[in-house]
């Protein structure tokens, strides 16, 4: 029974906060109701909430179009630097805010460059690449293998940081694998790199900067070859190909030379050519064939004898022996036995055949006697060693095409008339002075006379006036102010002008009537709240006023919501009833 008892007692006490609700929600609609009826009774309220409202909105389009133009600052900071510049434009009181995927902070165009100076002087943003500075605060006693790492992160960052100061690149990441030393030979490793690049939009590297890259990197970094550096850009493509395959290809310091001599050759046929023809009346193509071979060429060439008298002497050898029955020197040394021989005996002081014996017996005899003369002179030798200069041209070719020359008829009109055979001669004769022609190197010149076709450049010219980015900002400007002058209008001839023409225009004076006549009067600003009488017209033909049915509309105008109240809200009813019968006790 207790429990029954509870349970019915939850249930009773439940019921009356649930009416509750429902009373105040239908008190809420007849508020609301009231309100709209009020409203409609006062037309000059709609009148002011919807001009209120239309000027709000005119407002707020005049504020948006005049909003400055918003660039971008600084894009793909990290969190420190970010908190930082923002802490500072906050300091300055400039607007700022963030692109839609929060990678760019973003402020007044006409602001940019003044608060990159500004921020750059008090040296923001720092950048997330942390140098050899992390170093400088190093624990007392800190391990060798921290110690390490620490120096190692800040080479890295120390590289990034010089990559980063060329042009093209934006961010920068460096990645180093230090050399491992061993007593071993096989154990050892050698030092290894990797650098990762992120390019400014449109931007790109040439063959030249990644070698430098490259080059610098191995430089920096103890025991590191140029051959173990690995860059990549973004896009993972590897920009380090050309050091891998070793130069055997052309790179891109290469093509660009050639596209460079092309060049210069073919200024230089134009600008010798422009004063005779005219600037638009000349076009110059050359083709340039250059050998980056390198060659080296030695050679040893040997000449002729020469005569005697005219050759260089190198060495000479003279050899003189004798035997006879005396010697030529003998004795003991001394001033005596240095003393020279007797002339030797002449033939004819010789004994002849038969033993006779002549003059001069007493000299000695030679029996044998031996003169060697040996000459050496100097060969004719030549040795010549020639390296060839690297990117020398082999060949060129030229092509130029001259425009029909413009001349004034008898009738005074303008015509083109082609150029004769002598005044092309002269102009390839110009056109092989002013770039070194060579018939020996097989170069080529090739000058053609021919009418240009000019319509498509000048009507591409014609078209490039609206194409400026001056002119389409300032349309852009403009299209904002006329978008909210648009609207403001059809504001205006939509809502303002049909609420002020409908409370303001007064109703127009009824028509005389004839005696004994009727006419129907609508009382109440809604269509559901008029009422349609009968008035019956009075002898003078003058309808009364109709004081009586509007007193008799606004009463059962009262009656509805009265009606509407006791529906929506019987207990307020019951008790307002209550008072009034307490009231008249």
């Amino acid at each position: 029974m207790s429990e029954s008892g509870a349970t019915a007692g939850r249930q009773t006490g439940s019921t009356p906060n649930a009416s509750q609700g429902a009373a105040n929600a239908s008190k809420d609609n007849a508020t609301l109701s009231r309100l709209v009826r009020q409203m409609r009774a006062s037309p000059l309220v709609v009148l002011l909430i919807a001009g209120a409202a239309s000027i709000a909105l005119v407002a707020a389009l005049f504020m948006w179009a005049g909003s400055p133009e918003y660039r971008v600052l600084y894009s793909n900071l990290d969190e420190a630097d970010g908190g930082r510049i923002i802490t500072e434009l906050d300091s300055r009181a400039v607007p700022y805010r963030f692109s839609d995927s929060g990678q760019a902070l973003m402020v007044p165009a006409d602001q940019v460059h003044m608060l990159r100076l500004q921020l750059a002087e008090q040296g923001l943003p720092r950048g997330g690449n942390l140098g050899l500075e992390l170093m400088d605060n190093q624990a007392f006693g800190i391990s060798q293998f921290a110690e390490q790492v620490n120096f190692q992160r800040g080479l890295e960052g120390e590289l990034a940081r010089s990559i980063e100061s060329l042009g093209p690149v934006e961010r920068v990441r460096v990645h180093l694998s230090m050399a491992k030393p061993s007593v071993f030979i096989r154990d050892r490793e050698p030092a290894k790199a990797s650098v990762v690049l992120t390019l400014a939009p449109g931007r790109v590297l040439g063959e030249g900067q990644v070698s430098a890259i490259v080059h610098m990197v191995s430089s920096s970094v103890p025991e590191l070859a140029a051959e173990a550096v690995t860059v990549v850009d973004q896009s993972g493509r590897l920009l380090s190909a050309q050091a891998a395959r070793g130069g055997n290809d052309l790179d891109g310091s290469q093509l660009e030379y050639i596209a460079e001599v092309e060049r210069s050759y073919q200024r230089r046929i134009e600008n010798i050519l422009t004063p005779i023809l005219g600037s638009d009346n000349v076009r110059a193509q050359v083709a340039a064939q250059i050998d980056f071979s390198r060659r080296e060429q030695t050679s040893e060439r040997y000449g002729p004898n020469q005569p005697p008298n005219e050759a260089a002497l190198r060495s000479r050898q003279l050899n003189l022996s004798f035997d006879g029955e005396n010697p030529l020197a003998g004795g003991i040394p001394g001033a005596l036995s240095n003393t020279p021989p007797g002339v030797a005996a002449s033939l004819i002081n010789q004994p002849d055949e038969e033993g006779d014996e002549g003059e001069g017996t007493d000299e000695p005899t030679l029996s044998n006697l031996r003169q060697e003369d040996i000459v050496n002179y100097e060969v004719d030798r030549s040795i010549e060693h020639v390296q060839q200069r690297l990117g020398q041209i082999q060949r060129l070719s030229a092509a130029v095409v001259v425009d029909f020359r413009t001349v004034i008829n008898s009738d005074g009109e303008a015509e083109q008339v082609a150029l004769t055979q002598d005044e092309i001669n002269q102009l390839e004769r110009l056109v092989q002075q002013a770039m070194g022609f060579s018939e020996g190197r097989g170069d080529q010149i090739e000058v053609v006379n021919t009418p240009f076709v000019r319509g498509a450049e000048e009507s591409e010219e014609e078209t490039t006036w609206w194409q400026q980015p001056a002119t389409l900002s300032l349309a852009a400007t403009l299209g904002r102010y006329l978008m909210v002058l648009l609207v403001a209008l059809l504001l205006y001839l939509l809502i303002l002008r049909p609420l002020i023409k409908r409370y303001t225009q007064t109703p127009p004076a009824a028509a005389p009537a004839a005696p004994g006549s009727t006419f129907r009067v609508s009382v109440g600003d809604d269509e559901d709240e008029s009422v349609e009488t009968d008035e019956l017209l009075d002898d003078e033909g003058a309808a009364e006023r109709p004081k009586r049915r509007r007193k008799t509309s606004l009463y059962e105008n009262n009656l509805k919501d009265l009606q509407d109240m006791a529906k929506d809200d019987p207990r307020m009813v019951a008790m307002i009833i209550r008072s009034w019968m307490n009231a008249n006790e």
